[in-house]
């Protein structure tokens, strides 16, 4: 067997479960599938996906890519209960062409809408209409 055959899910590195929890589970409404004594969180998410979060300290926060994202149907309704959960949408004016609008949204040429987000410790999250 392949690797191309299974599944895989992005893990996370935060410095602060609580912390990480409260942006999680509050702010973007993940709902908790599996969790270890303080260190660890798996939260399900579509189609059997599933985002890990797990206390690293050392690790968190050190990338500026990003980590992973959703695909979403309606971008501008996703961005309206995030807002409405406390969520800020990341700002973009990249020499790359990456310039996100006054509502944190960037448009490409090919008509995909993506906005961005960061958990406490600074990953990054898409959040994208329009890839198909």
């Amino acid at each position: 067997m392949s690797l191309r055959h299974f599944k895989v899910g992005p893990a996370i590195a935060v410095t602060d479960m609580h912390r990480a929890r409260e942006f999680y589970e509050s702010g973007l409404d993940l709902g908790v599938q599996d969790e270890g004594s303080g260190e660890w969180v798996v939260y399900g998410c579509g189609e059997g996906s599933t985002l890990m979060v797990y206390l690293s300290p050392d690790h968190a926060g050190k990338s500026t890519a990003t980590l992973a994202g959703w695909e979403v149907e309606d971008l501008d309704q996703e961005m309206k209960v995030l807002r409405d959960n406390g969520v800020e949408f990341a700002s973009y004016d990249q020499a790359d062409g990456i310039k996100t609008d006054e509502n944190g949204v960037y448009e490409s040429d090919d008509g995909m809408r993506v906005c961005w987000v960061q958990d406490p410790d600074g990953n990054t999250f898409a959040i994208n209409e329009g890839m198909e």
